[in-house]
């Protein structure tokens, strides 16, 4: 199970096996330190990157006694491009609720950003 902290999110929508189809799925394994980004897995197996890089602006409202920061929209929108990524990636679903099973792990191996091969860790209670 991740424990809390920073992790990298793969929208999944390939079918990797019983129970992990259009799933959100958390990584700490595309870098040494995630980047909290956001990944689509496509249906035909291609990883993506979502990117919401400058669609909303940082305000502080000056009226709050609070001082508190508001995220407001820009009217830009986000980009979604292609991710190259080759080498082997450590998904488990964002949530897991069935509470007698062992939480579930898989391997994904890349290359090139296209889902090779695919490996579900074997955990015993």
């Amino acid at each position: 199970m991740l424990e809390t902290g920073m992790y990298d999110t793969v929208l999944n929508y390939y079918d990797i096996g019983a129970g992990w189809s259009r799933r959100t799925l958390h990584t700490r394994s595309i870098n040494e330190t995630p980047l909290m980004r956001m990944f689509f897995l496509d249906p035909s197996a291609r990883l993506w990157l979502l990117d919401c890089d400058g669609t909303h602006d940082f305000y502080e409202d000056q009226d709050d006694p609070d001082r508190k920061f508001r995220w407001i929209k820009n009217g830009k929108h986000g980009k979604c491009r292609p991710f190259y990524y080759s080498g082997k990636m450590r998904v488990m679903p964002e949530k897991w609720d069935a509470y007698y099973a062992p939480y579930p792990e898989c391997n994904l191996l890349f290359r090139d950003g296209i889902l090779e091969v695919v490996t579900h860790i074997k955990k015993y209670v």
